[in-house]
Parts: C-alpha cells; structure tokens; sequence
C-alpha cells in the first residue's frame, strides 16, 4: 500500500524529445586502429629506419639512398613498409626525373596517362601550379581520391616528388581505406559483401577538360566495373575501394539508393583518425599504395608557385 503526504503530487516522468540524426553519417566513440592485418608478422627493419608518423598511416623513412638501385634485400624492406604503412616519405631525396623513375621501377611497369601533363618522358606526369593561380580553374586538389579507377587496372602505386614548395600550404592528406573498412557497421559491410561498382574517367576529369577532349578519350577509357570492397593483392586484408572523382554508381541499385550508400562510404576517408597529413620541402618524395589508400591534395596556397612531378606503377586488377 503506498501513502501519500497531504498536499504532495506525484512527479510526473519528464520524457526526452525525439533527437535522432539521419543515419549513413559518421560516429563517435573507440575505432578499431590496426596498421595491419592481425595475423600480419611483424619484423624488424635492418637497413631502413621506419618512424611512423600515426596510429594506422604514413611513416617516414631514414636510411635509405633512393639514387642507387635498390638491393633485392632494402627493396623488401621498403615493400614491407609501404604494405605495412601504406604511405612511406623519403625527406630531401632530391631525385633527378630518371632516378625517380627507376625507383619506382622496381615495383612495375610504369603508367602513361594522356590525361595529365607530361614531364620530361612519357611516364612522368608533372603537376606545375604558377604563382597568379587564384581564380583559375579548378585542377587536381581539393577531393578525396584514389588514381585511375576508372582503369581495368589501377595504379598499385605512385612516387611523388615536390620540386618547388609554396611557403606555406601545399600539404597532401592520404587516407587508410582498411581502417575506414574495418570501422564499417555490420549492417553496411553486409549490403556491400560482393557488391560491385562502376568506375568512370570523365566526372573526376570535367572540372578541367574540355567535353571535346573526353569525348576523344572515352572508347579509349570505357566504364569498368571494380568491387566495392577489394582485397589487397600482398596483405589480403579488405578495404573500401570507391571513390568521389570516378565512382559512379553500385552496379544493381537504383541511382537514389546508390547515391545514399556511396555518400555514406565516401565520408569514411574524412575520419581524421585514418589520415596523415604530409607537410612538403623541396626533394622530398612520398610514396603510396594506391590500392590501400585515398589522397588528397589542399590547394590552400593562393599567390605561389607549387611544382611536383608524379610516376605510377601499373597495377592488377582488382578483386
């Protein structure tokens, strides 16, 4: 039996008001942050120093003289690294065109891209943004991105090298697309195990190319479709493989419900805990597995002048 003072009330309940955000956005709390697959070997490094420069992406690489041909014993050293970080920096390497690419060489057959300004051979891509480039139109920054998608065969990797360095800005962000796989909802991994997508040059390549130019090209670059979730080649670990600039849909879905799903697997490469973020002098290089990661290049440095040049190893086909 209950007793109640004279004059008192019963609280009433105070019922919280509805909040709830959209779904497909990004969450907070723990994420899982592994550099590499849990059965990976770790092993020491003899001839390299590796510091890495975060929890998941990006080391820097000491010790290592890039205008000598590689050693097959250092070549492993640096594969590893590059498998285990997927982004390795080499700071003041200052490598004439030829060195750089027969540095990247040594991982494959090197890229011709008609897309991309030439350098002093076919395989060099040169990348030249003059001092009065404010207002001009719109280049390769500013997007989150994984090279040549829109190829059978993309780019295993690239080898960048600055030649002129703005005096401030100018940095380049990569992102670890396992980790963004890993960190995924049950829910989404499920809708997209053996889902595949379609990959196109001309979105990523509209902003500056005139229409006349990608018509030329496209027979020469026909849609090809890739996994939504790839599986790396050397590591077998699994990471998202879509992307801003060339993914155009999921292959089965209609446009509405495949622009939700792309929308919500894009965001993943903005989670700062998966990115580093790489800050130039001139001579220094980076190189990326482009099959494990995005970049992202700020142009954040208006008024001056920012010179690179870039090869990329042909890569295999994604499955």
């Amino acid at each position: 039996m209950s007793i109640t003072t004279p004059g008192t009330t019963t609280p009433t309940p105070t019922t919280l008001r509805d909040a709830r955000v959209p779904e497909g956005g990004l969450y907070e709390g723990v994420r899982t942050l592994r550099p590499y697959p849990e059965d990976w070997q770790e092993r020491g490094y003899e001839l390299i120093e590796v510091v890495p420069q975060t929890r998941v992406i990006g080391a820097e690489i000491r010790g290592a003289d890039l205008t000598r041909p590689l050693s097959p014993a250092l070549r492993e050293e640096l594969n590893r690294a590059l498998l285990e970080w997927k982004v390795i920096f080499f700071r003041g390497a200052n490598l004439a065109p030829e060195q750089q690419a027969a540095f990247a060489r040594h991982w494959g057959e090197l890229e011709t891209n008609p897309l991309l300004a030439r350098g002093s051979s076919d395989e060099i891509v040169r990348f030249e943004k003059a001092a009065d480039s404010a207002g001009t139109r719109p280049t390769y920054e500013n997007v989150w991105h994984t090279d040549v998608t829109f190829r059978e065969r993309p780019a295993m990797g690239a080898v960048l090298q600055l030649r002129e360095v703005p005096p401030i800005g100018g940095h380049t962000m990569w992102a670890d697309m396992a980790a963004a796989y890993d960190n995924l909802s049950p829910r989404v991994k499920e809708r997209i195990d053996g889902a595949t997508a379609m990959h196109d040059f001309i979105p990523g390549f509209a902003r500056f190319t005139s229409a006349e130019r990608l018509a030329e090209l496209q027979d020469e670059f026909p849609p090809v479709e890739h996994p939504v979730v790839r599986t790396h080649p050397e590591t077998g670990r699994k990471m998202l493989f879509v992307n801003t600039s060339f993914t155009t849909h999921i292959v089965g879905m209609d446009r509405a419900e495949s622009d939700r799903l792309l929308a919500e697997l894009v965001r993943q490469a903005h989670v700062p805990e998966y990115q580093v973020r790489f800050a130039w002098q001139p001579g220094d290089i980076a190189f990326w597995d482009n099959r494990a990661t995005q970049h992202y290049a700020l142009f954040d440095y208006m008024g001056h002048r920012r010179v690179a040049e870039r090869v990329a190893v042909v890569g295999d086909r994604p499955f």
